[in-house]
This record gives structure tokens, sequence and C-alpha cells, in this order.
């Protein structure tokens, strides 16, 4: 199965942990900050791990917006990554309104707001 990071903002951490129970399910790998930095790892030790290692890199969007320095770090990184080597997908998931960031605008999204089952769905078709 993939391994997949999820990147989120703080504020959004509910329903991204929501999001990576269903992925988990179904039998990805899926790799949440919550789930794995452990008090005493080093942070970006621990978040470049587990970028390194994702062929998907969920970024949850929201009206919480999407410009946290870990988050922006995060998703730019995997950009990146995916303009260089295409080792990974980005996917962007609509969490609870907002836009993305321009640069993001032009990539299909899962709408996990409006259709919740139907939003899955279509992250789980994106992951093959």
């Amino acid at each position: 199965m993939a391994n997949i990071f999820i990147s989120h903002r703080k504020s959004d951490l509910t329903t991204a942990e929501k999001l990576s129970i269903e992925l988990s399910k179904r039998g990805h790998n899926v790799w949440l900050d919550e789930w794995k930095i452990q008090l005493g790892d080093s942070i970006i030790e621990k978040i470049n791990e587990g970028l390194e290692g994702a062929s998907y890199l969920i970024v949850c969007y929201s009206s919480a917006g999407i410009m946290s320095p870990w988050m922006t770090r995060e998703w730019m990184s995997g950009l990146a990554r995916q303009l260089n080597t295409s080792s990974v997908k980005l996917i962007p998931v609509l969490l609870s309104g907002g836009e993305p960031p321009a640069i993001l605008a032009d990539i299909k999204y899962a709408d996990l707001v409006n259709d919740w089952p139907r939003g899955i769905s279509a992250v789980l078709t994106a992951i093959r």
C-alpha cells in the first residue's frame, strides 16, 4: 500500500485525523504529525523522514488557510520533489472552505466538505 504524508494546520487536526484513519483502515501507511512525532523527537527530522518516504502528500486546506510556516514548507517540499523527480504526488483536499495557494490552484482537489464519502473515494482512487 501507499506511504501518505498528511499536511494540515493544527486547527484542522480533528478532520485531518479523521481522514488519516479512513486511509489507514484501507491499509495505507499514513504519516500524521500527531501519530509520528513523540516527546523528545526532532520535529524537523521526523517531518523530513515522513516527506522523504511519502509517495503521496495530501495537502489539507481549509478556511484556516494553508500558509502556516510548517505546512508551507511541507507542501513546497513535496511540490519541488514532484516537479524534479515525480517521486511524490500532491493531492489537495478541501476540509472546510478556503482556497489553495495560486501555484496549486490548477490541481484538482477532493472535496470533503460537501460529500465526505465521495471525497474519500476520490482520494482513494488517486492513490494507486
